[in-house]
């Protein structure tokens, strides 16, 4: 069941679901809006041949207001907002329609766990053939949340638990990969 405004402000207001800092208008009738944060992660590509998936990937860090991103370039980026989900809660990433209008598709692997605590990295990626200009503080993307019919029995607790600014991939900590996670 996808959550309404009357839902999400009530779980807001006593605290079972957090998402801060939370601006007027946030809220639409099934969704919360976010803003896009000032920091980035840009592949060093110039530092590497081939990302695969048993090592850790380069990264150089921006820290802007603004970013271009080129045509058919990725990037990182977060949120400004932290949610805090309960064990029986997950959000739906989803890009705002006015954004993917412009040719740029925002993702996070489109999903947000139960449990999951800290700011939701986004990979943004520009299918236009011009480049896109953005701008820190804009809404750039909204979450739509899901009651799940129980409580999960092992809410989030992985590699990206309580992060704060742009996170870089960490699937080479994957046991797969001999890692721990």
């Amino acid at each position: 069941m996808i959550l309404s405004d009357v839902t999400l402000k009530k779980m807001i207001d006593e605290g079972s679901l957090i998402v801060e800092p939370l601006v007027e208008n946030s809220i639409q009738p099934a969704s919360i809006d976010c803003r896009l944060d000032s920091n980035f992660l840009v592949v060093e590509d110039r530092n590497m041949h081939t990302i695969d998936l048993n090592s850790e990937i380069l990264y150089r860090e921006i820290e802007d207001e603004f970013i271009t991103i080129p045509p058919n370039s990725f990037l990182l980026a977060t949120t400004i907002e932290r949610v805090k989900l309960p064990d029986d809660l997950t959000a739906f990433v989803e890009g705002r329609s006015s954004i993917g209008r412009m040719g740029l598709f925002i993702q996070n692997a489109g999903w947000v766990d139960p449990g999951f605590e800290g700011q939701i990295t986004l990979e943004l990626y520009n299918a236009n053939s011009l480049p896109i200009r953005l701008q820190a503080g804009r809404r750039i993307c909204q979450l739509v949340f899901c009651k799940m019919d129980q409580k999960a029995a092992v809410p989030y607790s992985g590699k990206y638990q309580g992060q704060r600014k742009t996170t870089g991939s960490r699937v080479f900590s994957d046991a797969e990969s001999g890692g721990s996670a």
